[in-house]
């Protein structure tokens, strides 16, 4: 481990100094304190270990606590809930800071039934705003991710994305309140006006935009932010399509990508590989008992046995009736005319029926049991660049990472996340952490994975702790002009360099 990823200042007088400001009960600097908050998907939890964690519930909290940090030279690694699995969880980069949690600071703000959004502090869940809107009648849908444990602000703070209408979360931000790492508050958009109530209906306020500044940055703690919500349609249709053969990637893209610009479908819909759905359902194990990769005819057993197609597909519509079956018959002669057949026909919902079927954003964590597939103590990383919605580009990417998971003898499990200007390719790579095997293999994958997308010229959006210079280091546009940027704004906002060193690769003067 380098110099630079191991937290340094005087971390006992912090902590005595976060006692005094919190409280006995909120410090927690124990060793299973330490390794509740460290990655529990990771091979060696010690590699990003924290020295422990402080739990705010007020901003006034945060600024105090900020304040001590400065003074002993300490590293704070804000987290909102810390379920954000894949990518790190709980874990800072740099082993020996201290975690912030705000998973105290969990209040609804504000949901305006009217005008379509809510306001949130980072604790607040995906399931605590579920419950909040089913109370009320369902005035408004959510979007939820895969996993849907985390923080609605953690999650559209990390450019999260989910499979309803308004599964952009990042995009669905409008205003939010952020304290600086001098302890400034900080309001946002028109939010920056005293009581101006247009703060989370509007982002074309006066000067700069800085919501999405503070979206994957260590610039500032998010304290509330205001996030647009879906107003309820009467209606909801929903497609199951299959694809045969791994190479049919190319049609199903060039399937969905101009049904998505010209807005036929308003969600990204995602071709899904098979490994992927049998994951959760069940282990390797309980498919095929041997050994190495899962071969291609054992595949086709699993595919049968489970209905499935190599790629997987649901399209969602959302609207009034006669308007979605009007969108349904022109996306069910595009799926007729690229040869892609659909598993059924067409499922409606109506307004009064069982909500359940609905296709809102309705939270679970099934699809966290993939982390079982090759049994032990499981674990994922996720590698996701995004392209152009290319057909082409799309299916070269596909098969350059098909062929690299093969190499490194690892099952391949992948999705293309299909918009209308953009494509992203979530590849989730599995593993069985007990495994001395498995962590060579992982890591050697991934590093080819970042090697090989940044030739073809494409770089992700989103990454694991252990890899985020790495990635920070593949936009090398102008000698790495924008990593250089980035630099230089967190030695204004940061200068002591004590908000999340290293996230996103972004670095302060002390540690660089």
């Amino acid at each position: 481990m380098s110099a630079d990823h191991i937290a340094t200042g005087d971390v006992e007088r912090f902590f005595d100094g976060a006692r005094t400001i919190l409280g006995e009960d909120r410090v927690f600097a124990t060793e299973i304190d330490r390794k509740a908050y460290s990655d529990q998907m990771a091979f060696d939890m010690s590699a990003h270990q924290p020295a422990g964690a402080v739990a705010a519930r007020s901003v006034e909290d945060v600024q105090r606590l900020l304040k001590a940090a400065g003074e002993a030279k300490v590293s704070l690694w804000p987290i909102s809930r810390g379920k954000n699995f894949g990518y790190g969880g709980t874990a800072p980069v740099q082993a020996g800071a201290v975690i912030l949690d705000l998973s105290q600071m969990n209040r609804i703000v504000e949901i305006n039934e009217d005008l379509g959004y809510c306001v949130v502090e980072p604790g607040v869940g995906f399931y605590d705003l579920f419950d909040e809107l089913e109370r009320r009648g369902h005035p408004l849908w959510m979007s939820v991710p895969g996993n849907a444990w985390g923080s609605v602000a953690g999650n559209a703070l990390e450019r999260g994305v989910g499979p309803q209408s308004y599964g952009d979360h990042a995009a669905q931000i409008c205003g939010m309140e952020v304290v600086l790492a001098d302890g400034t508050v900080l309001r946002t958009g028109a939010g920056a006006m005293k009581d101006n109530p247009a703060w989370h209906t509007t982002r074309n306020s006066y000067g700069p935009g800085w919501d999405q500044v503070f979206c994957q940055s260590n610039y500032g703690v998010v304290t509330r932010l205001g996030l647009w919500l879906m107003p309820p349609p009467p209606a909801t249709m929903s497609l199951s399509l299959q694809m045969p053969d791994p190479d049919d990637i190319e049609k199903g893209i060039a399937m969905f990508q101009p049904l998505r610009l010209r807005g036929l479908i308003d969600h990204d819909a995602a071709w899904v590989s098979y490994v992927g759905i049998a994951s959760y359902v069940g282990t390797r194990s309980s498919f095929w008992k041997g050994d190495g990769l899962l071969p291609e005819e054992e595949g086709a057993k699993i595919r049968q046995q489970l209905g499935l197609g190599w790629w997987n597909a649901e399209v969602n519509l959302y609207g009034p009736e006669e308007v979605i079956a009007a969108k349904a018959r022109m996306v069910s002669a595009a799926a007729r005319e690229a040869g892609i057949a659909a598993a059924g026909d067409w499922r409606v919902w109506r307004e009064g029926q069982d909500f359940a079927l609905s296709k809102s954003g309705i939270p679970g964590t099934a699809g966290m049991s993939m982390v079982d597939w090759y049994g032990g103590r499981g674990g994922h990383i996720g590698f996701s660049p995004v392209m152009p919605s290319d057909p082409r580009l799309a299916a070269e990417q596909f098969r350059r990472t098909r062929a690299l998971y093969e190499k490194h003898g690892v099952d391949y499990y992948g999705a293309f996340g299909v918009g209308g200007r953009q494509t992203v390719a979530v590849n989730e790579i599995l593993y069985n952490r007990d495994s001395a095997d498995h962590r060579n293999r992982v890591t050697a994958l991934f590093e080819e994975l970042i090697r090989e997308t940044h030739a073809a010229g494409f770089g992700e959006y989103r990454t694991h702790i252990d890899f985020m210079d790495q990635v920070a280091a593949t936009f090398d546009f102008n000698d790495h002009a924008m990593v250089r940027f980035n630099n230089t704004i967190k030695d204004v906002l940061d200068p002591a360099g004590i908000l999340a060193p290293g996230k996103q690769g972004i670095w302060p003067a002390r540690f660089r």
